[in-house]
This record gives C-alpha cells, structure tokens and sequence, in this order.
C-alpha cells in the first residue's frame, strides 16, 4: 500500500527527483518554491511503497483557473503503476483541495500518454482542451527581421517599468480570449504582477511592450527556468482586441526571437491550444514545428 506524505521546501529536493523520475521532466526546486510563493495555495505530495518513492503530485490554488477549480498533478513512475499509487495521491489532493473549497480540479495529461488520460477518464476528469508543443531551433534560422506596423513601437519592459498597468489592461482582454481558458478568473493587478510577470522566470529585458503613443496596445513574454537554461518559454502574446490584425503579434514574436537568438539560446517552445488558429498559424510561419503536447482535463474533487 503507497504511503502518502506532505513534504515541505526542505524535502523538495526528493520530490522534484520523483516528478523528473516518473516523466523525465521537472523544474527545479528553486522554479517550485517561486511557484508556490506566486500561488495562494501549493501542497507538495511524495507516495512511497515499501520506502521507495515512486510517485508525486503537486496542488495549486488561485493561479490561472476558475474559481471553485484548483490545478492539480498526479505523476507515478512506469512500474508502479496499476499499483494504487496515482489514485491514493489523487484522493489526498482532492482532500487538500475540498478543504480549501475547491469543487474541482484540473491539470495536463501528456497527448501521447493514453493510458494516463484513461486513467483520468474512469475517475471522472474530461477533456477541456489540447495544447500542441511548438519548437523552433533558433541554430538553424537567422534572427527575424521585426517589421513595425504604422505607429507602433516595441520597447522592453525593462526600460519602460511603469508601463505595467497598461499591460495588466492587455491581460484582462487577452486571457479570457485563449480558448479553454473563457472562465479563469484574473488576479487583481497587485497579485497578476507578483503571480505572472515576477516570477524566478520572468526577466523584464525578455518582456517586449507594443506602444501606440503613450497606449499599451500589446505585450509578449518569455519565461525562463534554471532547469533547461538552453530553452526559453513563449509565455503570453496579448493585443487588445481593438489593435488585432495589424501585425502586432507578429512585430512582438520577432522581437522575442531575436532577443532569444542574441542571448545564446538554442531553442524556443510554445504551447498552443488547438483552436487557438491564429496563433498557430503565426508560429508555424516563423518555422515552429509541432510536436505531442498535453491535454487539459477537469473533474470532480
């Protein structure tokens, strides 16, 4: 029978070498504590058979997901599993959450991982959304040429710090306008500030702002993490709804890729979700290419 402990920051270490076992990726433990500082809730959750550790799960609360929904992750590593394992954290995490007055909870299942979203499926989650990874070699091309539209500027936000309200305005449109994401509640300003744009991955001079005049119109953001220091991550492209069309996605996506390629990184990622075409399709013409991405699935506490 799996034993189920909550472990603190001190014991991290041992849970991110659990998650990494069971999927052969992680964070680091410094990329888990920022999460849990820019998060309301976060329980971290170790199982071991026989005093082996063979599998983790991870609960968020308030962080990108509708409210009465925590995110939620339940990892077991190949051959522990049909053990009990996934489904004793899954019951301890549904505990946690139905204690904080969570209803429901939600995370990502690997696209190619059918046993896992089976697994998910008899427990009663159901699919919401699928987002396709995308990844361009930044070795094999030459750095974008940003082409401006009309009366646009593109600054870094490392300049221009004061233009975080803007931005927060820009998110407030942009966020509920990604399909699968038409419900996720938004912090108010003070906590999106601390929760999305201050995390141990974001880095202003890799935050790109798209001015009409003094007007905030768009922003783009790259998010960075000390377990793949050759990786950058495409987090946010946000235009306001009354600027779209105008190539302001595309100003911003090749600022990005140059600014990636100058500071000596070998490869750009992106999630996309499926039906999320125009970002899709603006990736693919920069020479992303899609690989198997994750699933997004919800249910029941």
């Amino acid at each position: 029978m799996a034993e189920i402990q909550e472990v603190e920051e001190g014991a991290l270490e041992r849970w991110v070498a659990a998650m990494r076992a069971a999927l052969d990726e992680a964070g680091t433990v410094e990329d888990y504590v920022d999460w849990k500082r820019q998060a309301r809730e976060t329980i971290w959750l170790l199982a071991s058979v026989d005093g082996r550790e063979v599998g983790a799960a991870i609960g968020i609360g308030g962080w990108h997901a509708p409210e009465g929904v925590a995110r939620g992750e339940v990892r077991v590593v190949a051959d522990a599993r049909g053990g009990g394992v996934g489904t004793a954290l899954l019951a301890e995490l549904s505990t946690w959450a139905r204690g904080l007055g969570y209803r429901e909870l939600m995370g990502p299942v690997k696209e190619v991982d059918g046993e896992s979203l089976a697994w998910a499926e008899r427990r009663g989650f159901l699919e919401m959304g699928r987002n396709s990874m995308l990844v361009l070699d930044l070795a094999a091309i030459e750095a974008p040429v940003v082409e401006l539209p009309k009366g646009i500027e593109i600054v870094p936000w490392a300049e221009r710090p004061e233009l975080a309200s803007g931005m927060y305005e820009v998110a407030r449109e942009a966020y509920p306008d990604v399909p699968g994401e038409e419900d996720a509640a938004l912090a108010p300003f003070e906590e999106w500030l601390s929760m999305d744009m201050q995390g141990a991955g974001d880095r202003p001079d890799a935050t790109f702002v798209a001015l009409a005049g003094d007007e905030v119109v768009a922003y783009a953001k790259l998010s960075l993490s000390r377990a793949r220091s050759t990786v950058a991550m495409h987090d946010i492209t946000g235009v306001r709804r009354a600027w779209r069309g105008r190539g302001i996605a595309r100003a911003l996506k090749a600022a990005e890729i140059t600014w990636a390629k100058g500071a000596g990184y070998e490869r750009l990622e992106t999630q996309n979700e499926e039906r999320n075409e125009p970002i899709r399709r603006l990736n693919e013409r920069f020479g992303y290419v899609v690989t198997p991405g994750s699933v997004t699935v919800r249910g029941p506490v």
